[in-house]
């Protein structure tokens, strides 16, 4: 807790009980002082109903104030009852010495003669005890109208003459109990104050520990979040070896769930490959990158980037590990797609400039052909020679086409277009080829884009394409798919072309859009490649799944801009 707290705390606290003592102190006080007056009050009263009675036996043996007086001062707590005139001569007293002489000079004793309030003042014997004196007008009138005053040397003063009664009182024992009320209240205040110091104390300390927990929940949920969501696998074991972190992309990535992972041994749980990155006596002190390939439980190899290294405390004991890695599966997809094309333009540079030297040289040759076909064309023989030089001629000056065409930029022209339209036109190009192997088109359009604007040319060159080595690949009686359904995510849709045929060989599948790769003896093996730099330009995609004498289906995504 900060010392400022406790300062401020102690700042508050103090005035407030330091004030609640004193007034518990003040009214001890008030209370002794009022104890005494009515103790005082009482015994004027009582020597005054004494001092009357007496009063009224003098016609018996005669009445003795003095006598009186000195009988009632008797009592232990009394210090000493004096009866003086207003003039301050001492009339009757406890202490005979006393009587005759001058007492309460100092107070104003005309005006306390004639007026019945009760008053009080501390004064001090000669032996310097303290001593509460509690004095007022006294009345001792009796039935006869009221009594002489005798001097010491035996004159009497006049009947009803004012006079003054004081009262001594010792305090010794009220003033120990209070000052053992003090102390008590003094002992109790500073109880109280750390009680209450205690109190606010104990206060801060729970709602300071309150918002501790809460900003450690608040830390853990984001950790945990941060944990579960984080784009790459982690594990993190203990001291003993055991998993204690196992997050979503590890689940995904280990086909392993946490629940059966989360605290049992790594060396039971993880594969052997990652194990060793772990091992207490193998991780490293920082996280290392490194590549491996990785054998799951279902005998499945995937490919790794890991990361790995040591947990430990301030005084260097090993804490644990922690496991950093992520699937490179797509990674080298993409890096083999990247090598694909790169060779692919590199192929393309090349193929540009070896058509361009090409060409010429097939219009002499296809020249000279022609020319000898016409002359000789009484020798059927030689006739039929030139006739398949022109053939051949013909079909490499279509594939330097192709190669040209696969070799320079697609140009993309997007127009509005309706797709169902699209998709009409471009099967009536096969209707000749598919009536003559009784090949059964099928359309199913689920799309929900009736307009967009797209390049209609481009993709109806991909879809002839497509169609053109379906019907190929395709027995007489089979049936040619074509499915429109909208594209999943993204605005655009998604066009499959399928056909029963032979299938692709599951090793072929990953080459059929690299160029001159094909299986039909007289194919050139650029047209899947074309349509795929068509479709990549066009910001889609095409895929191919097939089963080995099933089926084939080639998927196009096409992104559409809506028509104006």
């Amino acid at each position: 807790m900060p010392p400022w707290v406790l300062i401020g705390s102690a700042a508050v606290l103090l005035p407030i009980f330091t004030f609640m003592t004193m007034e518990n102190v003040h009214r001890e006080k008030e209370f002794t002082t009022r104890l005494l007056l009515e103790k005082g009050a009482a015994l004027i009263r009582a020597f005054e109903a004494g001092t009357r009675t007496g009063m009224m036996g003098m016609q018996r043996g005669g009445f003795q104030l003095q006598r009186l007086l000195t009988e009632t001062a008797q009592q232990p707590d009394i210090a000493h009852l004096i009866v003086a005139d207003a003039d301050g001569t001492v009339v009757a007293a406890s202490d005979l010495d006393q009587v005759g002489a001058a007492y309460g000079k100092e107070l104003d004793l005309a005006s306390v003669a004639r007026s019945k309030a009760l008053q009080w003042r501390l004064v001090s014997t000669s032996s310097g005890v303290r001593v509460f004196e509690v004095f007022r007008k006294f009345e001792p009138t009796g039935p006869q109208g009221g009594m002489m005053r005798r001097h010491p040397g035996g004159a009497e003063s006049p009947p009803d003459a004012p006079r003054v009664i004081f009262v001594g009182l010792y305090m010794a024992a009220l003033e120990e109990a209070r000052q053992s009320d003090v102390g008590h209240a003094i002992v109790m205040g500073g109880v109280l104050l750390l009680i209450g110091f205690a109190g606010i104390t104990l206060l801060l300390l729970a709602q300071s520990h309150r918002a501790t927990r809460a900003t450690l929940s608040r830390i853990k949920a984001f950790s945990d979040h941060v944990v579960e969501n984080m784009p790459i696998g982690l594990v993190a074991t203990d001291g003993r070896g055991r998993i204690a972190v196992f997050n979503q992309v590890a689940e995904s990535v280990l086909r392993l769930s946490a629940s059966d992972a989360l605290g049992r041994e790594a060396s039971r749980v993880l594969p052997p490959e990652l194990w060793q990155q772990v091992r207490s006596d193998a991780a490293p002190e920082i996280v290392t990158g490194t590549e491996i390939d990785c054998v799951l439980a279902d005998l499945q190899r995937v490919p790794l980037e890991v990361g790995a290294g040591a947990l430990r405390d301030e005084s260097g004991r090993f804490e644990g590990s922690i496991l950093l890695f992520k699937d490179l599966t797509e990674v080298r997809a993409l890096r083999r797609e990247v090598a694909r094309h790169q060779r692919l333009a590199t192929v393309g540079r090349l193929a540009a400039g070896v058509a361009h030297e090409i060409r010429n040289p097939l219009s002499s040759i296809k020249g000279f052909a022609t020319y000898f076909r016409e002359r000789y064309h009484d020798n059927p023989q030689d006739a039929q020679t030139a006739a398949i030089m022109i053939q051949e001629v013909d079909r490499l000056n279509r594939v330097v086409s192709q190669l040209l065409e696969f070799a320079r930029p697609v140009n993309i022209i997007p127009r509005p277009t309706a797709i169902a339209a699209l998709i009409a036109d471009s099967l009536k190009l096969i209707e000749t080829q598919a009536r003559e192997k009784s090949i059964a088109v099928a359309v199913e359009d689920r799309s929900t884009a009736a307009e967009a604007r797209l390049d209609a040319d481009r993709l109806n060159q991909v879809l002839l394409n497509l169609y053109l080595n379906a019907v190929e690949a395709m027995a007489p009686g089979g049936t040619l798919t074509v499915r429109v359904a909208d594209l999943k995510g993204a605005p655009g849709i998604e066009i499959s072309v399928s056909d029963t045929g032979d299938g692709i060989r599951p090793e072929d599948l990953s080459h059929v859009f690299d160029p001159y790769f094909t299986t039909k003896p007289a194919g050139t093996g650029l047209g899947l490649a074309i349509a795929h730099n068509i479709m990549e330009t066009m910001g889609g995609g095409i895929t191919v799944a097939s089963r080995p004498g099933a089926e084939t289906t080639f998927t196009l995504r096409v992104p559409l801009v809506k028509a104006d």
